[in-house]
């Protein structure tokens, strides 16, 4: 892949041939776990694999002007970007085309005096067919009426249009308060599948929804998950996002119960029970934090319980409770950090637990992040 911006950039980090990036990684996952894993499953595209495409907006140095980009390794500092070759190109279109129109006119970032914009946030489906945009500002302004009708009107408008408020600059991206400018809330993602191809479940998925980026490295985790849980019976799923496997487990015939801190995931899950027409009574949503709420579920006892936690891992007591107490025959962790996978497996492993398959998925191609599934299997 050629990318003019590579090495200033952050966002990708590996240069290599893809066959190399993959046999990396394997190593690395292998000498972080101590076990023999297998090749990983690699990632169904090279390039536009990215269906959540993120800007930030910045001033240049000088403080006249504007800047879309993303941030350098490991600083602040915004290093503008005219191509994104890993982003879905459609995203890319809508992104660029607003960023000129916004530059046109004069409308400034949220870091200068006056100016109000903070990100954007592009999400198309696999297929690119649809796509919703988020502007992410400090403060509705006036001024971002004429850059945003000129986007809309445009050939490359998206399908929906929000504004976001986000008062606040840190860690989080969206704020609290979103207005639907046009257009539909959501793009419909197809048919995530199970390896033998059968069409299990459709998402709604809102532009700052937490769903894989990478869709079609999503459908190798579902299938993966479904591989390693029972076809039925009762299934526990911790920080379970909008549904990604929640609603393929129980398309296939699984009582489900799932926990999710964020509401907004909550909301999209509720409403793509009603999308796939699910039985309602056979998948119990839990918004709460999974600390706080495992005490409320633990009383049921599991078939199996799948875990998919943070990039920090689950939270301080989240495995004795799990692993100890519920004590599930068959357990599935989904894990976006090998390092705290490695830690965590101890634990689990202590406290009577076997590991039958660990294979890593490449979500992220030019990157070192690994995705990884564990199968695990209760032995005392």
């Amino acid at each position: 892949m050629n990318c003019r911006h590579f090495g200033t950039c952050g966002s990708c980090s590996l240069v290599a041939p893809y066959d190399e990036q993959l046999e990396r990684k394997r190593t690395w996952l292998r000498e972080l776990l101590g076990v023999d894993a297998p090749p990983l499953v690699p990632s169904p595209g090279e390039s536009g694999f990215r269906h959540k495409a993120a800007f930030v907006f910045g001033s240049p140095p000088r403080g006249r002007g504007l800047l879309m980009g993303h941030y350098a390794a490991g600083s602040n500092r915004i290093v503008p970007v005219d191509e994104c070759p890993v982003h879905s190109a459609r995203a890319n279109q809508i992104a660029f085309n607003l960023r000129d129109r916004l530059m046109r006119a004069n409308v400034g970032a949220a870091d200068a005096p006056g100016g109000v914009l903070r990100h954007l946030i592009v999400r198309t489906t696999s297929d690119e067919r649809e796509a919703v945009a988020m502007l992410v500002v400090s403060h509705n302004d006036k001024s971002l009426r004429t850059p945003v009708k000129g986007l809309l009107s445009s050939p490359d408008a998206p399908d929906g249009f929000f504004i976001n408020i986000n008062t606040r600059p840190g860690p989080m991206m969206v704020g609290g308060e979103t207005l639907k400018i046009a257009g539909r809330s959501h793009v419909r993602e197809r048919g995530i599948t199970g390896r033998n191809g059968e069409p299990l479940v459709d998402f709604l998925v809102s532009p700052d929804a937490f769903f894989q980026t990478n869709v079609g490295a999503a459908k190798e985790l579902v299938a993966l998950v479904l591989d390693a849980v029972p076809d039925t019976g009762r299934v526990l799923d911790l920080y379970c996002g909008s549904g990604l496997f929640t609603l393929p487990l129980a398309k296939r015939g699984a009582t489900v119960t799932a926990v999710e801190e964020n509401r907004t995931a909550i909301d999209d899950l509720n409403t793509n029970i009603r999308l796939n027409r699910l039985d309602a009574n056979h998948i119990r949503a839990i918004a709460g934090r999974v600390e706080d709420t495992i005490d409320r579920v633990s009383s049921a006892r599991y078939d199996a319980v799948v875990i998919d936690p943070p990039r920090d891992g689950c939270a301080p007591g989240v495995l004795s409770a799990v692993f100890e107490q519920l004590a599930p025959p068959k357990a599935v962790y989904v894990s976006c950090n090998p390092e705290v996978l490695a830690h965590d497996l101890q634990t689990i492993t202590k406290a009577g637990y076997r590991v039958d398959r660990v294979q890593g998925v490449d979500m992220f191609p030019y990157t070192d992040h690994i995705e990884t599934v564990v199968t695990l299997t209760r032995t005392r």
